[in-house]
């Protein structure tokens, strides 16, 4: 019998999978022919000019075909991330190096990888880690195009449950084959930030990253274990292997379960249970799962990939497959948030991002709250302000705001004194939440959004292996969101968590001892939550969270 292969990696998305080792490099695709930089022998064959010129063009038809397919489906996220590639593949910043060095002599492949690597070493060293995080889309592109040179030559998947094992998993690997049979996927580079990573959560398929570079070398077509906790590739396993039946079990078919209509505490009180969703198949995912409605409509995910802010047919195009979906529903649509790793080409130099970048935009803030209204007329509609950091910035949102729907009801015979809907505000910066009593206000609600709120407290970047949800159980963390609702009683202002620490079963208890109500998580997680919902008594969690607090304050006191 054959020993068993272990190889280890960084989980990056939870789950366990079974199926059989696809390598999904080309062969020889891997690494350098001929060296960097390495000239053409004299009338040597290789892909020239024309060829090179044909393949970039072809991977960023591909990628654009896919992205409409998938926008096609509902699936806005994927598709939005995806586009990012065929922009990649159509960039001179890429292909004009690559083509310069073929007419200079260098074989076509060569001059491909000479060119990818020269960028993303550019992106690689830049000091926010979400744009650095860049670097790893120019080489998956790149390894598309040397796939093209080389005739495509990567074998097809097998039949069945496979595990896909990569130099460098590609977002697009994962969105063509999840229908194919994929059971997981294994990277030798990349991370939890990355965009494959952030794919395969919302596939729900397990994912290992920064896995030893071995791995590439394991047996193709040998069946393997991919467990995602113990962060471990296992192939060969024996026949009686304790993961084996739980395999099985997750990658014959989605989970299942389902939220009740009343989500209640063990000791019986209400709690509002809303999903996160970024595209009409997460909604749909949130909603069947048992969710009220949508909690974070996060609206640029679709726009990552833009050459200019998007007009309002655009959003309205975006925002009605999902909002049609919410009739009668909550439905809290996020304003534009490019920032971190989802700032588009057309703000790729600017000094000013997000929430900064829209109100020097006050027509692109117009076009997107008039397509909000008109696409959320059926719905229990809500504005949501990201990354707010000053009173002046929610008063002109919320003049923006009136005006949009002054002009909407207008159109429609409501008139001139149409009401808009209520507005809010992120609390996901430390001083925000800090001077929370100043903010109630002037807004309707608090959505508290957990990851950066403590990224920012405990100093750490997102993209940072140690940031996980249970860090907004620190009582630094916790302490600051007490104070939000604290707040928020007085002026009946409304309070939400809609960050991944409203998922986590650690934080969530003090989260209901403290008083929160309203939660809104990933679409797939919603019949969990809901299940440690019911198990927890609020007198019980408001005193761990008592407790967590108390223990903050007596290390401050020392």
């Amino acid at each position: 019998m054959t020993a068993a292969s272990r190889y280890r990696g960084q989980p990056v998305s939870e789950g366990i999978g079974a199926g059989e080792i696809y390598l999904g490099d080309a062969p020889g695709g891997a690494g350098p022919v001929g060296g960097v930089g390495a000239p053409r022998a004299a009338g040597a064959a290789g892909p020239g000019e024309d060829g090179v010129r044909a393949a970039f063009a072809a991977v960023a038809r591909e990628r654009a075909a896919l992205a409409a397919r998938l926008r096609e489906r509902g699936q806005d996220l994927e598709a939005g991330i995806v586009d990012i590639g065929a922009l990649i593949a159509a960039d001179p910043a890429l292909t004009g190096p690559a083509i310069d060095a073929v007419r200079a002599g260098a074989d076509g492949i060569t001059a491909v990888r000479a060119a990818a690597e020269a960028q993303a070493a550019v992106l690689a060293a830049l000091p926010d880690p979400d744009l650095a995080q860049r670097a790893g889309d120019v080489r998956q592109v790149a390894a598309a195009v040397v796939g093209h040179l080389l005739g495509n030559s990567t074998p097809p998947p097998p039949a069945g449950k496979f595990i896909l094992v990569r130099r460098e998993v590609d977002p697009a690997d994962l969105i063509q084959l999840a229908e194919l049979g994929l059971a997981g996927a294994v990277s030798v580079a990349g991370g939890a930030s990355s965009h494959a990573a952030i794919i395969a959560r919302g596939l729900g398929l397990p994912m290992l990253a920064g896995a030893d570079p071995e791995v590439l070398a394991a047996a193709a077509g040998h069946h393997a274990i991919l467990d995602a906790a113990a962060g471990e590739l296992i192939v060969d396993p024996a026949p009686h292997h304790p993961h084996l039946a739980a395999a099985a079990r997750v990658t014959q078919g989605p989970r299942a379960g389902r939220a009740p209509l009343e989500v209640r505490t063990a000791d019986g009180e209400p709690v509002s249970l809303l999903c996160n969703v970024a595209s009409a198949a997460e909604t749909r995912l949130g909603l069947s799962g048992g969710a009220a409605g949508v909690g974070l409509l996060r609206t640029e995910i679709a726009f990552t990939g833009a050459s200019g802010w998007p007009s309002e047919t655009a959003h309205i195009a975006r925002l009605t497959p999902v909002l049609g979906l919410l009739a009668g529903r909550p439905a809290i649509v996020r304003l534009l948030d490019f920032s971190g790793d989802k700032v588009p080409p057309f703000l790729g130099h600017s000094t000013e991002q997000g929430l900064a970048a829209l109100l020097r935009a006050p027509e692109a803030l117009d076009d997107q709250l008039r397509a909000i209204l008109r696409a959320g007329a059926g719905t229990r509609l809500s504005v949501l302000v990201p990354m707010v950091t000053s009173l002046d910035e929610v008063a002109r949102v919320r003049a923006a705001l009136a005006k949009a729907a002054a002009e909407v009801g207008a159109e429609v015979g409501a008139g001139a004194g149409a009401s808009p809907p209520q507005l809010g505000i992120m609390v996901e910066v430390a001083a925000t939440a800090a001077a929370a009593a100043e903010f109630a206000g002037a807004v309707d609600f608090f959505s508290i959004g957990t990851n950066d709120l403590a990224s920012e407290v405990l100093g750490l970047d997102r993209a940072d292996p140690r940031t996980r949800p249970a860090l907004a159980v620190d009582p630094r963390v916790l302490t600051l969101i007490q104070n939000v609702i604290q707040a928020a009683r007085p002026a009946g202002v409304k309070v939400s968590v809609c960050g991944d620490a409203a998922a986590d079963p650690l934080v969530l208890p003090p989260l209901l001892g403290l008083g929160v109500r309203t939660l809104s998580v990933g679409a797939a997680r919603v019949p969990q939550v809901a299940g440690w919902i019911a198990a927890t008594d609020t007198t019980a969690a408001a005193r761990q969270a008592a407790e967590i607090l108390a223990a903050g304050r007596g290390q401050v006191n020392r």
